[in-house]
């Protein structure tokens, strides 16, 4: 798929940017779209603690829209491999403040739980996107489409305490493939307006496992909906390359992330969103303006 292919997502819901059409609103984009993560969690693998306070979430959400991200990633509870759940109360104490301060803020704004009572909470606050590592299960799929939001449907294998201990599959393609496009079928069918499917990497998944599905990617963005992918500094990237520290895999993101657009991915999810953009667009040049001087 060439990587300036045009995405869309559908709403029923007002969104920035988006245009009112007889579907609902329309939100479109050229090429692979950046979602930005805003983690208001103090122990999430890479920047645990870092946006934290109001103030300092604020300010990151200001870099990234600025920097050209499409989508705001708002997350309360962290998902790593081995992290212990928090209470509802919890999470949205967390993320309500942010959601609320930045609904005027004219951003595309996204709930990152697997909770249906947050993501109800968080779109009644003026979110637009429910991001559901959880599969967007019946109980999500009824809350997006009451509300009418588009969702983000993720693949994990058992849940983020246990999810790294030996994960299996026969065919790890077939079997997560098959499954994103099962539940966007009964998304839709629920009536959620407009869904992306995002393969989980590093969410019960071993290295072998992330690679066949990178490298399988194609199959999946070949068809609808629009794909995400999220490999922003997960494990895998430093058993690659040999990084230990989280906070310094964003080169080898790059490579991934850059490797998804040209596969055909919608959308990134990433921390940096400034290389991210700088990296895409150089990307897209070099691919379809080979006169451009």
């Amino acid at each position: 798929m060439p990587p300036r292919s045009e995405h869309a997502l559908i709403f029923r819901r007002a969104v920035p940017g988006a245009e009112r059409t007889p579907e609902g609103w329309r939100l479109s984009w050229r090429g692979c779209g950046v979602m930005g993560i805003l983690n208001a969690t103090p122990d999430s693998f890479s920047d645990g603690g870092q946006h934290a306070t109001l103030e300092a979430a604020l300010t990151q959400a200001s870099a990234m829209l600025e920097a050209g991200a499409l989508v705001l990633d708002i997350g309360g509870e962290s998902t790593r491999p081995g992290a212990d759940p928090v209470s509802t109360d919890t999470e949205l104490d967390r993320v309500l403040p942010i959601i609320r301060a930045l609904k005027d803020w004219n951003a595309v704004l996204s709930i990152d739980t697997l909770k249906p009572e947050v993501a109800q909470a968080a779109l009644a606050a003026g979110v637009h996107l429910v991001n559901d590592v959880s599969g967007l299960g019946p109980e999500m799929q009824q809350v997006c489409a009451q509300a009418g939001a588009a969702a983000c449907i993720m693949h994990m294998q058992g849940e983020p305490r246990s999810m790294q201990v030996q994960p299996h599959y026969t065919d790890v393609v077939g079997e997560v493939f098959g499954f994103l496009r099962q539940r966007a079928q009964a998304a839709q069918a629920a009536g959620v307006p407009g869904v992306l499917l995002d393969p989980g990497i590093g969410f019960g998944k071993t290295l072998t496992h992330n690679l066949a599905l990178l490298r399988a990617l194609d199959d999946l963005t070949a068809g609808s909906p629009g794909v995400l992918v999220g490999a922003s500094r997960k494990k895998f990237i430093g058993t690659l390359s040999g990084v230990k520290d989280a906070s310094g895999r964003d080169a080898g993101s790059l490579a991934v992330h850059l490797d998804a657009a040209r596969r055909g991915a919608a959308m990134v999810r990433v921390h940096n969103v400034p290389a991210t953009m700088q990296a895409l667009r150089v990307q897209a040049a070099l691919l379809e303006s080979p006169g451009l001087e």
